[in-house]
């Protein structure tokens, strides 16, 4: 998470009473349902509310600035989320202290690319908010852009290149000196083409077409980056 998004977390953990704060979660959740269901342009502040089982009083009292808070607010706090779960299952499926050996390589990364895919399916509200973030960004506010790139996309991305670079060392990748690009295309090879077919797992697709995908977009990564 970027420290902008870091340092507001902070600050209502210390700063927002217990109470005001599990409310204010609550009304985040039930709009999260709603910016993922309509989009950004569509929801109104009194679908919000009403999905809350509050008033736009209420609502407004807890996100002054209205539904462009409550949107980076959804946005932020579930890319966290998404951003926790999956730098848990990178670091737990590619520990880099014990690196796999050559002949395992491809097997550990293809279980990496099946633990994040399957994240679709366990944060399925969060990826039809980012579906509509990609349909509707010229009506998305660019902060709240900002603020969903600082907290799950941007991080992810560092840790990816992080890893590439450990299998590199390790002599197991040759990353063209540019490891930032070859996290890039491994996101990119092992997700693209589920995204695109599933809508951001809106029409969920046979886990056989899944694995096909997914172990056909780490074979095109290693010939691309495999050493030697």
């Amino acid at each position: 998470m970027g420290k902008g998004n870091e340092a507001r977390v902070e600050q209502a953990r210390r700063e927002v009473p217990p109470r005001r704060l599990e409310k204010q979660m609550a009304i985040a959740s039930a709009s999260c349902k709603v910016f993922g269901r309509e989009g950004y342009a569509r929801a109104s502040v009194d679908v919000l509310a009403a999905e809350a089982g509050v008033s736009t009083r209420t609502l407004y009292n807890h996100f002054p600035g209205g539904k462009a808070e409550l949107f980076r607010t959804v946005v932020t706090w579930t890319s966290t989320a998404v951003r926790d779960a999956q730098l848990a299952r990178l670091h737990t499926l590619l520990d880099l202290e014990r690196p796999p050996r050559p002949e395992d390589l491809e097997r550990d990364l293809v279980a990496l690319a099946r633990a994040f895919v399957a994240l679709m399916t366990d944060f399925s509200d969060h990826f039809a908010l980012v579906r509509h973030i990609h349909a509707e960004a010229d009506h998305v506010p660019p902060e709240v852009l900002q603020a969903w790139q600082e907290a799950g996309p941007s991080p992810v991305q560092q840790e990816m290149a992080d890893a590439m670079t450990g299998l590199e060392e390790a002599g197991l990748l040759d990353l063209h000196g540019d490891a930032p690009m070859a996290g890039i295309h491994f996101l990119a090879l092992i997700s693209h083409s589920v995204v695109q077919q599933s809508h951001y797992g809106v029409r969920p697709l046979p886990k056989g077409e899944i694995d096909r995908m997914v172990t056909g977009g780490v074979s095109a990564f290693l010939r691309a980056y495999r050493a030697g």
